[in-house]
């Protein structure tokens, strides 16, 4: 027997352009040297201020948890 005869019959069909196209669609691969030590890029005023309420944020409710307890 063939291996296309021993296939299910409802299983999809294996092609080289199938593996082509899943190759096009993948991301791609980031070494680990690279992709270390990334940086926060705060571009504009509105992403500076949401970033640092972030910030300040998680500070008062750290103190309103030490508050509470």
């Amino acid at each position: 027997m063939t291996p296309d005869e021993t296939r299910h019959p409802g299983a999809p069909e294996r092609t080289p352009s199938a593996r082509s196209r899943k190759a096009e669609t993948e991301a791609p691969t980031v070494a680990a040297e690279d992709a270390r030590q990334g940086e926060i890029i705060l571009r504009t005023r509105r992403r500076r201020i949401i970033f640092i309420s972030g910030l300040v944020g998680f500070v008062v409710l750290v103190l309103v948890m030490r508050i509470l307890a």
